[in-house]
């Protein structure tokens, strides 16, 4: 998939040192001083797997703009079928690594699904997902929507699917909606959003054999992987669904459905994708892993500096077969600072997709137990656990540790300022309590039995199912 094998990248990369001569043997002896600081990497050639979505752009640009060959790697970017081969290919050492649901990692090392031990030094981005529903859900719902000058009043809320919903049971058909996977940002988004609207989204009961995700649901929720997601919807089998993009706008751009809310107005600035490892690989690899997190900081820097001015040459990219590979304009709708919800009502959000903002490339401990916490509710953690073991399983997964000494030799190389990453010093891997909800709940990552108390709908203290 790759414009240029890896041995012609190496071959090419001596041509150029020699016919450099000496300036380049000069040149070379700098970049090896710089290498010395962090240790030269362990493994060079590199296999790292990612799902067609725009939040994998970090990679790309990485790739594309040489930040991996300045650390020495030698990189291929192979698209995967569906979270789980990508998952299951990174436990087995098929791939060094891979573009993740921030849930990936953190549903491996409890157990639920495959058991495994990844970690992740780096978060991918925040925002970036949406939930669309088809032209005849739209329709039904719209006369519900408070509108304004003749359009929608944003955000729209799940109060106004409810009776949708409700109709559908009274007529005794199942309403059916889609999401990625079931430890995805997306299935807990979506499934916050209906609970914020009081409509249940089912529990899990794992420990009863009943992984369904159904028990008690007045929606459906199943898995489809996001490619397949507009056609899906399209053929009736289910009513609308909640990944990320390009595939809502691709709905817009086909007619057949309508994205109601960006996951920017359920949670704004929300953790999204990150970059799992094994933890056996990040063992074996430690010199190589900090410098691919240096290229992938590197990276979400330039897709977001400047105001966003990389976006369209990023578009370009990714629009790539071997990338996303769904058309320019699809991409650009979201990824260039605007979003289209009714065909024709394309407004401003600056913010959904972030790269780097808001250090967004740090991997907070409180992301992590927020998805946590989401696990719990849902039944997908069978039975009370004490706040003290969401910190714990936290801190073994997310790996703030491993980051800073990337960024730290990022800003002793002069690539980046301190100023652009979090103040180290002081930094506990906590965010300040956040408030910006679609329910107005505040969460605070300390005390995630406490939030857990404030949410309607949902396991709380002991409960079971």
């Amino acid at each position: 998939m790759n414009t240029m094998s890896l041995s012609k990248i190496k071959k090419s990369r001596l041509q150029q040192l020699s016919m450099l001569g000496m300036a380049g043997l000069f040149a070379l002896g700098f970049i090896q001083t710089a290498m010395a600081a962090v240790g030269a990497p362990e493994k060079e050639d590199l296999k790292f797997g990612f799902i067609k979505l725009t939040d994998m752009a970090p990679l790309a640009i990485a790739y594309e703009k040489g930040y991996f060959e300045d650390e020495g790697l030698y990189v291929k970017l192979e698209a995967q079928a569906n979270w789980k081969v990508l998952l299951d290919r990174v436990i087995d050492g098929q791939l060094d690594g891979a573009h993740m649901l921030a849930g990936q990692p953190l549903g491996a090392t409890i157990g639920y699904g495959t058991k495994a031990d990844i970690i992740t030094a780096l978060s991918m981005d925040l925002n970036g997902n949406g939930i669309t529903v088809s032209n005849e859900i739209w329709k039904q719902m719209k006369k519900h929507v408070p509108h304004k000058n003749g359009k929608p009043v944003h955000p729209i809320k799940a109060d106004y699917l409810k009776p949708v919903i409700e109709q559908y049971k009274e007529e005794g058909k199942p309403f059916k909606m889609g999401m990625v996977f079931p430890v995805s940002t997306h299935n807990y988004e979506l499934r916050y959003w209906l609970a914020a609207g009081g409509i249940h989204p089912g529990f899990y009961a794992p420990e009863k054999g009943d992984t369904s995700g159904t028990i008690k649901a007045d929606a459906l929720l199943s898995v489809t992987p996001p490619p397949q997601m507009p056609s899906t919807m399209e053929a009736g089998t289910i009513h609308g669904y909640c990944v990320g993009e390009p595939w809502n706008q691709q709905a817009v751009f086909k007619g057949i459905g309508v994205p109601v809310i960006t996951d920017y107005e359920i949670w704004k600035n929300n953790p999204e994708k990150v970059f799992g490892v094994s933890k056996k690989w990040a063992d074996k690899y430690p010199n190589t892993h900090i410098r691919v997190v240096k290229a992938m900081i590197r990276a979400a820097k330039w897709l977001d500096e400047g105001n966003n001015k990389n976006r369209p040459e990023a578009v370009k990219i990714l629009s790539k077969s071997h990338y996303v590979g769904a058309d320019y304009d699809v991409i650009a709708n979201s990824m260039t600072g605007t979003f289209e919800y009714e065909k024709g009502d394309k407004r401003d959000v600056p913010d959904f997709n972030v790269f780097f903002r808001y250090n967004a490339t740090y991997p907070y401990y409180s992301d992590a137990i927020w998805y946590l916490t989401q696990m719990r509710r849902w039944g997908q953690i069978a039975e009370y656990k004490p706040d003290s073991w969401y910190m714990d399983i936290a801190k073994k997964v997310y790996r703030p540790d491993i980051y800073v000494q990337a960024a730290k030799e990022l800003i002793a190389e002069g690539k980046l300022k301190a100023s652009e990453f979090p103040d180290f010093a002081k930094e506990t891997g906590y965010r300040a309590p956040q408030n910006e909800f679609i329910d107005n709940v505040t969460y605070d990552g300390r005390k995630p039995n406490a939030y857990l108390k404030t949410l309607k709908i949902g396991l709380k203290d002991k409960q079971k199912i």
